[in-house]
């Protein structure tokens, strides 16, 4: 096969992204900044569809970041014993909503410095807020984008998370960054997988670096 530069990939890849997931979001279900956070740090190494099962009963239980400041780390714990590391995600999570009562008035910040010093919120999850409650341009980088943006090619020898997003906002325009992010880790989640890629299904395969490689030996 010919090889593709990677300005034709990038092109190629948010063209076939933008004509068939033009609507592209987030599966965790929230309502606003707040209950995100909350999300997103209990969805660390634990998949949506679980944390969307367990956060209405704790979200009625701690309506907002001054309610969970005062919440014990075992009633917490109580409300998220399903999700992976429930004790130190409890502990995270009450953390989080005392900074945010001491710090930020309770209003979660919509910047990356100011979100990165809550406990629990590293540069990823940092990200996710940016890109999803306040529409910002940002791309965090979870396993699924790391891995399927160097799949395709997207990326070139990225050795770290924050490698591959600065490879991945050299080259996507600002405007579309948030919805890419969520292009890769939807495909990566469905179609993309990690132990056996969905080849034949793939729309995106003749532009896609290791189908070129691999596609006589397992696709």
């Amino acid at each position: 096969m010919q090889k593709i530069d990677i300005h034709t990939r990038y092109t190629k890849f948010i063209d076939y992204f933008a004509e068939t997931m033009p609507i592209a979001e987030s599966e965790l279900r929230f309502m606003n900044p707040y209950q995100l956070v909350v999300a997103v740090i209990l969805s660390a190494q634990c998949t949506d569809k679980r944390v969307n099962m367990t956060t209405p009963a704790f979200f009625e239980r701690f309506p907002d970041a001054k309610m969970l400041a005062k919440a014990t780390q075992d009633e917490v714990y109580q409300l998220i014993k399903s999700i992976s590391y429930p004790n130190n995600k409890a502990k995270n999570l009450i953390g989080m909503a005392k900074a945010l009562v001491d710090d930020f008035d309770g209003v979660v910040p919509d910047n990356l410095d100011d979100l990165q010093k809550l406990p629990g919120v590293g540069r990823k999850t940092a990200n996710v807020v940016m890109a999803v409650a306040f529409n910002k341009p940002a791309m965090p980088v979870d396993t699924h984008v790391f891995r399927v943006s160097a799949r395709i090619g997207l990326t070139n020898n990225a050795k770290t998370p924050l490698e591959t997003e600065k490879q991945l906002v050299a080259n996507i325009p600002q405007n579309l960054l948030s919805k890419a992010h969520h292009w890769l880790i939807l495909h990566g989640r469905y179609v993309c997988v990690a132990r056996k890629p969905k080849c034949e299904e793939c729309g995106i395969k003749n532009i896609c670096d290791f189908y070129q490689k691999n596609s006589k030996k397992v696709c």
